[in-house]
């Protein structure tokens, strides 16, 4: 940051010319867009209503259920493969 740049003085004024504004600008306008961004985003979203919600929840269940499915045999695999290789 370059801050205080130059500092002058005269006789009867002092002179302060600050030339890291710009940098700061630029620096805090990503921070800017990020926040009317979201701002933008929260004010359109709405709450689901009960179809909605009910489809999620499912959805939801049944990548639950597949995912343990997986584990399961993944586990009832892995276990008898793993006493070959220990024994």
């Amino acid at each position: 940051f370059v801050g205080l740049v130059c500092l002058q003085r005269s006789t009867s004024t002092e002179f302060f010319l600050f030339a890291g504004m710009d940098q700061l600008k630029e620096l805090l306008e990503p921070a800017r867009e990020f926040a009317n961004d979201s701002r933008r985003l929260v004010n359109r979203c709405t709450k689901p209503d009960r179809k909605e919600y009910q489809k999620i929840a499912i959805a939801t269940a049944i990548g639950f259920a597949i995912m343990g499915f997986i584990g399961y045999f993944v586990k009832l695999i892995h276990i008898p493969i793993n006493n070959i290789i220990v024994s």
